[in-house]
């Protein structure tokens, strides 16, 4: 072998390894850049949302951090909804309208969802309920109330009527996500929000907001709302607090269980008739037990989310205690 060609194939692994660094380089500059324009379109699109949709309510102090409240129609008893698990105000859009013909309500977003500022304590049923329970008071806004819980909504609601009876009128329980069994292990507590998941990190650099339409919105809610609540869905706190609102869902189920009865309470339980199973709706049933003056309806053509898919049926169970508490 020639001294050239013994030189050329002793070069030849040097090249190909050069030639892999620059590759590696290079991909790294290109992830590195597509990560820079990602944070700065969710940015840039973050200040648009904000600028369209302002909060329709106000903005509340509750000890360092707001909440928003909007409350709408004049009456009493004024009803009070407590929305599911990553759900905001928003998603009240049918049924808000029509229940204030008949009442006040109140609709609000939960610490970090919405329209509302992060709340650096525990995403727990009983510290909604202690939010819930402030807020109302600076909105000036007196009981009783008619409080309306949607899935994990029923957790807190169901706390709130224990903790503070004297300010309760009735429930509504909108196909309340199940409460923990008995046989169910000694729940996970609850860690302070304010960590960055890797949903929250996604969502920095505009992923979740590039997936929000091909994975589905909420389709089904009056234009302006849905547009709302998509946007802050997919924003960095929403997605946050979405991860802590299930990682509270644990303790936040067990303190409900804890409630095992709210006396003569009026309470009306709406059920969904679609995508039952018996699991779900033998739990529906025994949340009859946590009155002695309880009623379960139906909503016959609706899934998981009634206020969106069959919002009548939502509104006429609302309205229904209502005008039996008159």
């Amino acid at each position: 072998m020639s001294n050239q060609t013994q030189i050329a194939a002793e070069d030849s692994p040097k090249r190909r390894g050069r030639g892999r660094f620059r590759w590696l380089g290079g991909a790294v500059v290109l992830v590195l850049g597509l990560i820079l324009v990602g944070t700065i379109y969710e940015s840039v699109s973050e200040a648009a949302d904000i600028r369209a949709y302002p909060p329709p309510g106000q903005m509340v102090d509750v000890g360092g951090y707001r909440l928003h409240i909007n409350c709408t129609g004049e009456g009493s008893p004024t009803v009070v909804i407590e929305s599911g698990w990553g759900d905001s105000s928003a998603s009240w859009g049918w049924v808000q309208p029509e229940v204030a013909k008949t009442t006040r309500i109140c609709t609000y977003d939960r610490a970090g969802m919405g329209w509302s500022e992060a709340s650096p304590q525990p995403r727990t049923a009983r510290e909604y309920a202690k939010e819930l329970h402030t807020l109302l008071a600076k909105a000036n806004e007196p009981g009783p109330y008619v409080l309306v819980g949607h899935s994990m909504g029923g957790f807190t609601v169901i706390v709130y009527a224990h903790d503070y009876p004297a300010e309760v009128s009735g429930l509504v329980l909108i196909d309340a996500q199940d409460l923990p069994t008995s046989d169910v292990a000694t729940p996970q507590p609850a860690p302070k929000p304010g960590g960055t998941s890797l949903p929250s990190l996604l969502a920095r650099i505009g992923l979740v907001r590039l997936l929000a339409d091909p994975l589905g919105s909420v389709e089904n809610l009056p234009e302006g709302d849905k547009q709302a609540y998509t946007a802050f869905a997919v924003a960095p706190r929403g997605v946050q607090t979405f991860t802590d609102e299930g990682r509270g869902m644990s303790e936040g189920g067990a303190q409900a269980r804890a409630v095992t009865s709210l006396g003569a309470l009026p309470l009306i339980v709406l059920s969904r008739g679609k995508d039952q199973d018996a699991k779900h709706t033998a739990a529906q049933t025994n949340l009859l037990q946590l009155s002695t003056d309880s009623q379960q309806l139906f909503a016959d053509h609706s899934g998981h989310p009634i206020m969106i898919e069959q919002p009548d049926a939502a509104v006429a169970a609302i309205v229904k205690l209502v005008s039996q508490l008159r």
